[in-house]
Parts: structure tokens; C-alpha cells; sequence
């Protein structure tokens, strides 16, 4: 009865961890569009406190940045699509270049960066980690 029991926490755990990376992929495809895409509307403007003239001048750089997060939402996808063991080091991988950018993000631009970025990455990567151990 035990191991029934240990044999359904582990897809859930799993689940739980797999549903935590699929929320830092949306967050990122939404940032991809705001940089890329909506920087310069006002949409873009009020979501980053910028304004137009800002805006104009930065385009390219906001694109390019979009561009990297656009990276980091292929490579937590592959990690999700994956099977283990390449799954599991992909996802935990790109769930740590997320953190990391939140935590610099977070010192060097906007507190709010580590709300919106990091914890989400770093709950996600606790899950990714406890499922891996429960399996």
C-alpha cells in the first residue's frame, strides 16, 4: 500500500513542478512581446516606467534583450519536452539562468524584477528538484 501511495506523489510532484516552469515560460513570452513588440506603445512604456523618448532610443537594446529572454523560453520549453535525464539538467539549467538574471535584475534595475522574474524561476526549480529526488 505504501509504495501505491509514494508511486502517486511522484507524478504529482512532477506535475506541480511541470506546471511551475510552464508559468516562468509564459511570464518570459509575455516579457519577449513587451520588449520586442510593445516597447514602444503604451502598453511597453508603462510596463517598464519608461517614456517615448526613452522608448525611441532604446528599441534595439529592449529587442535584443527580448531576444535572450526569447532563449531562456526555448530553452525551459525543450526542458519540458525532453525526457530525463536531459530534461531534468535543461530545465534545471535554464530555471537558474532566470534566477540569476532576476537577482541581477532585481539589484541593478527594479526591485520588482525579483517578484516577477526570480521567484517565480526559483519555486519552479524547487519543484523541478523535489520531483527529481521523489523519483
Amino acid at each position: 500500500m505504501t509504495s501505491s501511495i509514494e508511486a502517486q506523489e511522484v507524478p504529482a510532484v512532477a506535475l506541480i513542478a511541470n506546471v511551475l516552469v510552464a508559468v516562468v515560460v509564459a511570464i518570459h513570452v509575455y516579457i519577449v512581446i513587451l520588449e520586442m513588440f510593445l516597447w514602444r506603445t503604451e502598453r511597453g512604456m508603462q510596463a517598464f516606467g519608461t517614456d517615448q523618448a526613452f522608448a525611441d532610443r532604446s528599441a534595439p537594446l529592449a529587442a535584443n534583450q527580448g531576444l535572450y529572454n526569447g532563449f531562456l523560453v526555448a530553452g525551459l520549453v525543450w526542458g519540458l519536452v525532453a525526457s530525463d535525464p536531459i530534461g531534468f539538467q535543461v530545465k534545471v539549467f535554464f530555471l537558474a539562468c532566470v534566477v540569476i538574471a532576476g537577482l541581477y535584475g532585481a539589484a541593478t534595475v527594479s526591485r520588482r524584477i525579483l517578484v516577477v522574474q526570480a521567484l517565480p524561476a526559483a519555486l519552479a526549480l524547487v519543484a523541478v528538484l523535489a520531483a527529481a529526488n521523489m523519483a
